[in-house]
């Protein structure tokens, strides 16, 4: 066991699971609560990310292997909220909201999907660009 990797990983925990509190808190503050939007958000947003940052940094080496633990296991792992969105619809099927569970895990998969694939579509573009074609 690498005990410096660790810390890099809890660094990046720390930071994506106070991201998460953040960014999920705020959306809440601001919709109706008859759907898991926060959740939902910090959830494909985090997808989006990971397709990047695969993309743009893990397939091209491009920083050191500490770094990239930071990022995809710290701050990307604990930003990205599959165990609560688990817990959510476990509640929704608890309390019958049938047809919103199914939704809620419909969309997050599908959505989850494309945002991984246009993060990974965004990085080519965006190498294309950055390398003059």
């Amino acid at each position: 066991m690498n005990y410096p990797d660790l810390l890099y990983i809890a660094v990046g925990g720390a930071l994506g699971a106070v991201a998460r509190y953040l960014l999920s808190t705020w959306i809440y503050s601001r919709v109706e609560q008859i759907y898991p939007f926060g959740t939902f958000v910090v959830n494909m947003l985090g997808c989006f990310l990971l397709g990047l940052i695969f993309k743009l940094i893990l397939e091209k080496s491009i920083m050191s292997s500490e770094l990239r633990l930071m990022i995809t296991v710290g701050i990307i792992g604990a930003f990205t909220a599959f165990s609560t969105f688990s817990l959510e619809t476990l509640t929704l099927f608890r309390e019958n909201n049938i047809t919103t569970a199914l939704l809620y895990v419909g969309a997050s998969i599908v959505v989850g999907l494309l945002a991984v694939w246009l993060g990974v579509v965004t990085a080519n573009v965006s190498m294309r660009l950055t390398m003059g074609g």
